[in-house]
């Protein structure tokens, strides 16, 4: 089910999903109060994975903040270090922001993925519950499979979520 940026987070809920997947979109995440609202009042209640503005909202969500890039990160072939694997992934990316590491609280966050061009946040993971996001866009398969396992990954925390 897909519904608007402004549906709130009650009524997600209450449509019963699995999980909630944040989508990509244009523009400067620190603008768009409404959806940070909404995404902090669904973590810890449904699984969720963000992608690119995803990411960017999800970070803000869990009390960080983003920042302009001085040329922003566009096109294939960028290299993302996934640190829990140790495995270098190629990447499509399409944004002008960023995570801020500093902003983020590692004792509830762990930062799962870096850009080895400029070493920006390009991933993190919520230590406590299933929740995690990639500034990348991992349905492009630059790779063509790098981020395969994310999908795979998100499909199992749905399956073991109890609500």
């Amino acid at each position: 089910t897909v519904v608007p940026s402004t549906t709130l987070a009650q009524d997600i809920i209450g449509l019963k999903p699995d999980g909630v997947f944040l989508s990509n979109g244009p523009g400067d995440p620190a603008a768009l109060e409404y959806a940070i609202k909404n995404v902090r009042d669904l973590i810890g209640r449904k699984p969720v994975f963000g992608i690119c503005l995803g990411h960017q909202i999800m970070g803000h969500a869990l009390g960080g903040r983003t920042f302009k890039l001085k040329f922003g990160h566009h096109g294939g072939n960028h290299p993302v270090l996934n640190v829990e694997r140790k495995q270098v992934e190629i990447t499509a990316q399409n944004h002008g922001f960023a995570v801020d590491p500093d902003s983020l609280n590692l004792n509830d966050i762990r930062i799962t993925h870096v850009n080895l061009n400029d070493n920006t946040v390009e991933g993190f993971a919520h230590r406590s519950v299933p929740a995690f996001s990639v500034q990348y866009h991992p349905e492009a398969s630059p790779g063509p499979h790098d981020s395969y396992y994310l999908f795979k990954k998100f499909f199992e925390m749905m399956k073991g979520w109890k609500t």
